[in-house]
C-alpha cells in the first residue's frame, strides 16, 4: 500500500490471485437471488460481479478511489461506493456481509465488526477472509529487518492485523455476531513473473521503504529480494507464505 494509495493497475495487472483465490468464498457465502449483500473492500469489483451473477442484489464498498474508479470501469452496471469500512452508517440493511482480502488492512476492527453487526438484518450472515494469525510470517519478518537498516534501525509500525479463530471468534460475538464456522489454514500462494516478489512488495508493503532518501528505496527493495530468494523462491517461482482466516457467522 502506497501513500498516495492502492495501485489500482498494478494490482489489475499482477495480483489477480487475490480474486481469483476469493473465488472459493463466494462459493462459502452462496449467495441467493434477490439478497442484499455489501461487498465490504470491493477492490475493483470481480467478486462483487461474481455475487451478482447469482442473482443477488450487490453493493461494492472500498476506500480506495482507484479501486472504486477502476470497479466501475469494469462493471458500470454494478453499484460501487467510496466509504471507510470502519465507518459504515448501514442499519438492518443487507441479507450478508461479505469480505475477501481485506480486513487484515483495518487496525480498528472492532468498528468494522461493530459496523457489520449493525449493517446486517437479524439472522443475517458474515462470510470473510482475510490473513490470519503467523500470515506471511517469512516475508514480513525479512522486510522488517531489512528496512529497518534503512531507517536508522527501526522498521515503521506495522498496518496489518492477523488474528487467531479465538481472537476474532471472541470479537464477533461481542458485537452479537454467533459463529458458526472459522478456520486458520496455510495457503502458499504464486506470484507472477521474475519479478512476482518486488511488484507486491511495492503494492502491499511499500510504507516500510517510504520516507528514505532518493535511491534507497529500490537499493533495500533489491536487497530485500536477495534475501527472500532462497526462502520464498521455488521451482515455479516467486510465492508468499499466506496463512487465511476465514469465518461465518450470524447475527442474533
Amino acid at each position: 500500500m502506497k501513500s498516495k494509495g492502492w495501485d489500482a493497475e498494478l494490482y489489475e495487472a499482477r495480483h489477480g490471485f487475490v480474486w481469483r483465490f476469493g473465488e472459493g468464498v463466494v462459493e462459502f457465502l452462496n449467495p441467493q437471488p434477490d439478497e442484499r449483500i455489501l461487498d465490504l473492500g470491493c477492490g475493483t469489483g470481480q467478486l462483487a460481479a461474481k455475487i451478482a451473477a447469482a442473482g443477488a442484489n450487490v453493493l461494492g464498498l472500498d476506500a480506495s478511489p482507484d479501486m472504486i474508479g477502476q470497479a466501475r470501469q469494469n462493471f458500470p452496471k454494478l453499484r460501487f461506493v467510496l466509504a471507510d469500512a470502519a465507518k459504515l452508517e448501514y442499519e438492518n440493511e443487507f441479507d450478508a456481509v461479505f469480505s475477501n482480502a481485506v480486513l487484515h488492512w483495518i487496525l480498528d476492527r472492532a468498528a468494522v465488526v461493530g459496523g457489520v453487526a449493525r449493517a446486517l438484518k437479524p439472522g443475517g450472515r458474515f462470510v470473510a477472509e482475510f490473513g490470519g494469525k503467523g500470515n506471511i510470517r517469512i516475508l514480513e519478518s525479512t522486510i522488517e529487518r531489512v528496512s529497518a537498516k534503512y531507517h536508522g534501525g527501526q522498521a515503521p509500525a506495522k498496518r496489518t492485523y492477523y488474528p487467531s479463530v479465538g481472537e476474532y471468534a471472541a470479537l464477533l460475538e461481542q458485537h452479537g455476531l454467533e459463529v458458526r464456522s472459522g478456520q486458520l489454514f496455510d495457503r502458499r500462494t504464486p506470484l507472477e513473473g521474475e519479478d512476482g516478489m518486488a511488484d507486491w512488495v511495492r503494492q502491499f508493503k511499500w510504507y516500510y521503504f517510504e520516507g528514505l532518501r532518493p535511491g534507497q528505496p529500490e537499493e533495500a527493495l533489491n536487497e530485500l529480494i536477495e534475501e527472500l530468494r532462497p526462502k520464498l523462491y521455488g521451482p515455479n517461482g516467486w510465492f508468499a507464505d499466506y496463512r487465511r482466516l476465514r469465518v461465518w457467522a450470524v447475527k442474533l
